[in-house]
């Protein structure tokens, strides 16, 4: 993309109402705008990286083997009354009337609405296990929504839900879950760790929430450091591999981790004081099972092997895909701005023309960009007619994770600057090289 034919509204001043790093930097990186209280829109740079974030979560999730399907945003009353949650959410529910005077609302979460699907379309347990996801725009009507995307009130949000004919089954699709979580986050080039947490108003049996550490997260965490050090990598996984997966989910959660809500301090003692940690933790998931609470609430009924309508087993598992954007920021930033990690950079390469308008400069630079884009590379282009200073600037707020500089002076010697935007290191290299190196820095991500 050249920054010429961009939509990329950067504010100099920070605004007033931003109090945390990842909502001052969206809003001055011009990607998002407020349209009302805990509600954005998401312009070309915050929409893009939204969309690179939703792509990750759809391989691992159909990696996995769940299926896709898309729920609408408004749900009728009567399914949550059915459920009995309808009166016991709370007033975060947005609850509206239609013009034929039904009582609808605005979707926190779709427990109910898949269930009914789900009984609508399913008799036999030969047609178990099946897991269906969705990702869809949610509403919680947040009394203080704040923080910018990571409180807001309208979020983007990946749920879904398993239906399994036993608990051991559905322990099963909690294990293979959490699995595929592991992955997402590795990818997105981010630690999530998995703790043990309250199930709030989902309700359920087993929960655990996946909180990334940063001093300006919401919770209170309690670990043993031991567990920043297991890394998921690129083994490979069978999903229907019980024993595989539990043995993951043993290895990531037999360490002490648990949130404010669930601490046990006779536990925590446990733990050899050299590991002993406090933290903040930013949630950036959770998953859930809660077993039958809405199969026999709303009559999600199979024919199990003995003909017996059997209420099936079920749990939820969600990832806060708007929520990690920002999360993303908190934890990869720095005073100049973002510090994308390559996997979910808008941008793979910046581009910096240091002399607009000197035809060896503008060749070089229209070499470089087509050759990214050839690779897969998706540059950014600064060909304005800007100081060097100021194209410095936009690069580091905007986050490239690499910047290849172009300059009379270097093309001379034949050579041109390439430069990380997390350790701030430059080589100089051919234009030759410098597309070779960036092919090959991508080449894993």
């Amino acid at each position: 993309m050249r920054l010429t034919r961009y939509f990329l509204p950067i504010l100099k001043e920070t605004p007033a109402e931003a109090a945390i790093a990842s909502h001052r930097l969206m809003l001055r990186a011009g990607m998002i705008r407020q349209a009302a209280s805990g509600i954005y829109s998401w312009l070309p740079l915050g929409f893009k990286v939204l969309k690179r974030l939703e792509q990750i979560v759809h391989e691992e999730q159909q990696r996995a083997g769940h299926i896709p399907l898309l729920m609408p945003t408004l749900q009728p009353a009567d399914l949550w009354r059915e459920s009995g949650r309808y009166d016991d959410y709370g007033q975060e529910m947005l609850r509206i009337r239609d013009r034929h005077d039904r009582d609808m609302l605005y979707g926190p979460t779709n427990e109910e609405l898949i269930t009914d699907i789900f009984r609508s379309s399913v008799r036999s347990y030969k047609d178990l296990p099946l897991t269906l996801y969705h990702i869809q725009w949610k509403f919680r009507d947040e009394v203080r929504p704040r923080f910018g995307v990571m409180r807001g009130r309208e979020f983007y949000m990946k749920d879904g839900y398993n239906f399994d004919l036993t608990k051991e089954d559905a322990l099963h699709a909690y294990n293979r879950h959490l699995v595929s979580y592991l992955r997402t986050y590795e990818r997105m080039g981010i630690q999530a760790i998995p703790m043990r947490a309250d199930s709030g108003p989902i309700g359920g049996e087993d929960t655990h929430e996946f909180l990334m550490l940063a001093d300006t997260g919401e919770s209170e965490v309690f670990y043993d450091s031991a567990v920043t050090e297991l890394s998921f990598g690129d083994r490979m996984i069978d999903y229907d591999d019980v024993a595989q997966c539990q043995g993951i989910l043993e290895e990531f959660t037999s360490r002490y981790a648990r949130t404010d809500e669930t601490h046990d301090a006779a536990e925590f003692a446990k733990v050899p004081a050299e590991r002993q940690r406090q933290a903040r933790g930013i949630e950036v998931g959770q998953i859930f099972y809660f077993g039958t609470k809405y199969s026999q609430a709303m009559n999600a009924v199979v024919n199990g092997p003995d003909g017996a309508p059997t209420p099936v087993h079920m749990g939820s598992h969600g990832i806060g895909v708007s929520r990690l954007v920002g999360a993303l920021i908190e934890a990869n930033h720095d005073d100049n701005g973002i510090i994308w990690p390559e996997g979910v950079a808008p941008f793979k390469v910046g581009l910096v023309n240091l002399k607009q308008g000197d035809s060896a400069a503008d060749t070089a630079c229209e070499g470089l960009y087509q050759g990214l884009a050839a690779r897969g590379l998706d540059p950014l282009y600064d060909d304005r007619e800007e100081r060097a200073g100021a194209k410095f600037a936009t690069m580091d707020l905007v986050g490239c994770p690499w910047r290849i500089t172009v300059g009379p002076r270097g093309l001379a010697a034949g050579t041109v600057e390439l430069t990380s935007r997390r350790t701030g290191e430059s080589e100089e290299l051919s234009p030759e090289a410098a597309l070779a190196r960036c092919a090959q820095i991508y080449a894993g991500v």
